[in-house]
């Protein structure tokens, strides 16, 4: 997951932003007492988010896969006045410590946080959404995509990490290729293919694919 030389990775983070001390906090109880930590943003990618966030002003904006609340917290930073954020996962066991987060980041009126499939909420969900970001199950990576293009706003944008995968994304057809780096390949090759976004692929940390919406 990590490209960057060690050295080169450190100092990126010391010429980024801090976290807030909540952050820090969330990131270390991640650590500390979650199962599988590194699905946690964490700070650098956290900080993407929040500056994308505050770029696009969003007054909507659609989280799939909640994890612990970190780049909940992130996104939410750039809502606009009045803005919502709703995030969906399907682990109800993290439920009350990332209410709780919520609390703590004084943002708890500014989340809808549901629990459940995605692949069944989402259309469910009447909002339009300025910006949507997608951190759940490879597998239904391509899914996810499909059930969210109608529901973004002209000109929004789609966010979705992973899709480096560790560089698995490399891999070649006579490699043994997992159903996941199998899925997440997929996805790039159907975004790239999509005329109805644009979209660039920045290798930080596992890779994000941002999509831009066209009008």
């Amino acid at each position: 997951m990590e490209f960057l030389p060690p050295d080169l990775d450190e100092y990126a983070a010391g010429h980024t932003q801090q976290e807030s001390a909540l952050l820090q906090k969330i990131n270390r109880d991640t650590y500390a007492e979650v199962l599988m930590p590194r699905m946690l943003s964490g700070h650098v990618q956290g900080r993407v988010l929040a500056t994308f966030s505050h770029m696009i002003r969003p007054k909507n904006i659609l989280e799939i896969g909640t994890f612990t609340g970190y780049s909940a917290i992130c996104l939410a930073e750039g809502l606009a006045q009045g803005g919502k954020l709703t995030t969906i996962d399907i682990n109800e066991e993290l439920e009350e410590r990332v209410r709780g987060y919520f609390v703590e980041a004084g943002i708890a009126d500014q989340i809808d946080y549901l629990i459940g499939d995605a692949t069944q909420i989402i259309p469910s969900l009447t909002n339009s959404f300025d910006l949507v970001f997608i951190d759940a199950d490879k597998i239904n990576y391509s899914n996810y995509f499909d059930l969210v293009m109608d529901k973004t706003s002209p000109g929004g944008y789609i966010i979705a990490d992973n899709v480096l995968w560790s560089g698995k994304v490399l891999a070649n057809s006579s490699d043994k290729i997992d159903k996941d780096t199998q899925a997440i390949m997929n996805f790039n090759e159907k975004v790239t293919q999509d005329p109805r976004v644009e979209q660039v692929l920045f290798p930080v940390r596992d890779g994000l694919m941002v999509m831009r919406k066209l009008p």
